[in-house]
């Protein structure tokens, strides 16, 4: 039972976003720039297209959002994968307005041959 229940914790790791993922010896987190992540890790595998998303403009003060106004804009979201070999999982890397905002990890990689 404890076996079981250990596969299960381990699988729901392995699909839920992460908040950071090494390259290397050095560190991806939220908030870092696409030119930081590109220095850290290098080009990835995988980009996708870029889309659009719309929200309202928010400023974050001690764990609280605050809206500012009715209206909304246009935030670009662009999502790099990388490839991190077939010992390691991939990460899927998702940037809004050209910052991480998100990090998920995929199934192992591969080789790229």
């Amino acid at each position: 039972m404890k076996r079981a229940a250990a596969v299960v914790v381990l699988g729901l790791l392995a699909c839920s976003p992460a908040f950071a993922f090494r390259c290397g010896n050095k560190l991806v987190s939220k908030g870092d720039s696409r030119t930081e992540v590109a220095a850290k890790c290098g080009e990835p595998t995988e980009v996708s297209a870029q889309r659009s998303v719309y929200r309202r403009p928010v400023i974050w003060s001690h764990g609280r959002p605050y809206y500012l106004g009715q209206d909304f804009i246009e935030v670009p979201v662009e999502s790099w994968v990388y490839n991190l070999g077939p010992h390691k999982f991939m990460r899927r890397v998702i940037f809004e307005d050209g910052v991480v905002a998100e990090i998920e990890t995929l199934g192992y990689g591969f080789n790229p041959d």
